[in-house]
């Protein structure tokens, strides 16, 4: 972290708890760990070095904190229902994981699904990209913002409200778009339901934003808690190009893929194309939109260079 980034973040330091990587380590002692190795296999994403041992030191005791604000929340709510004469209402905890693109919050996601579940107060939790509220490539081609997509004007933000909205009011059922990254667009007619879970995992790059105007509903406003993982911007780069090299023999290898075109080139126009992209979309969008969140979120992974957790950040109560 350059001594400008310190110098930004320095004044909402004062609003975290500071746990090194050690100190966070040792709240794992006496946790059994519930997944296997092929499992953690299955759930890393292209790119990230998750390990047995990242899961057990930093992963388990994340979601076992979770857990406890659930089950703390879902607490408060009945005896406020009770409070108040009413039949308990409590919803789902609403958990956000925000960062950049390529800096593996994907994977943490699904990671955390995964372990979540395996808690006894909140074993059925569901997870949703907001992937799937980007405006279809047909909108974003009709407004011109085809090449920002991933920004925050490229999302359906009042769809996105709407759905979390229904998602805290305690619907028995409620409905999110679904995005394939294969067409790289929003599949007509595909969704993604929830059922009232537990816990309810949302993902994505601009879920921390501040609403747009002085009276609407910020996304995150609908959020009991929040994650956001964080990491050098040259590390993220050099896992954006290292993926997209790995993709370029895989997913992009597909001809159905969107991506497909990039199967043939070459290493040096794969790297070049790769930093394009991120020079030209993900880079600015990451420093106009997403790093500017970081404060408010209620808990700060930072990574090292080789993608392991360093650092944690908990927001104080």
């Amino acid at each position: 972290m350059s001594a400008d980034d310190a110098a930004t973040i320095s004044p909402a330091l004062s609003l975290y708890r500071e746990i090194d990587r050690a100190d966070w380590a040792r709240l794992a002692s006496g946790m059994s760990q519930p997944l296997s190795e092929t499992e953690i296999v299955q759930i890393r994403g292209l790119g990230d070095r998750l390990d047995i041992d990242e899961v057990a030191q930093v992963y388990l005791p994340l979601s076992r904190l979770l857990s406890l604000y659930a089950k703390a929340t879902k607490r408060l709510g009945a005896e406020t229902s009770a409070f108040l004469g009413d039949t308990d209402t409590t919803t789902p905890f609403v958990v956000a994981v925000a960062g950049s693109v390529a800096v593996g919050k994907s994977t943490i996601a699904r990671l955390l699904r995964e372990l979540m579940s395996r808690w006894p107060d909140t074993p059925r939790v569901e997870l949703v990209t907001t992937d799937g509220f980007l405006y279809p490539n047909a909108e974003l081609e009709r407004r011109g913002i085809m090449d920002r997509k991933g920004f925050p004007e490229s999302y359906d933000r009042r769809a996105l409200v709407s759905f979390l909205t229904e998602v805290k009011s305690g619907a028995p059922e409620v409905k999110a778009p679904f995005y394939s990254h294969m067409r790289y667009d929003i599949v007509p007619d595909a969704h993604t339901t929830v059922r009232r879970p537990d816990v309810v995992i949302v993902e994505g790059l601009n879920v921390l934003q501040p609403p747009p105007a002085p009276h609407d509903v910020a996304v995150s406003d609908l959020f009991d808690f929040s994650v956001y993982v964080d990491a050098d911007p040259g590390h993220i780069a050099q896992w954006y190009v290292e993926r997209f090299m790995a993709l370029r023999t895989g997913a992009f290898a597909n001809p159905n893929s969107f991506f497909n075109v990039f199967s043939h080139l070459t290493d040096d126009e794969a790297v070049q194309t790769a930093m394009g992209y991120w020079n030209d979309i993900n880079l600015p969008n990451l420093m106009e939109n997403v790093l500017p969140t970081r404060h408010r979120a209620s808990l700060v992974l930072q990574k090292a260079a080789d993608h392991t957790v360093e650092r944690v950040l908990l927001r104080k109560l």
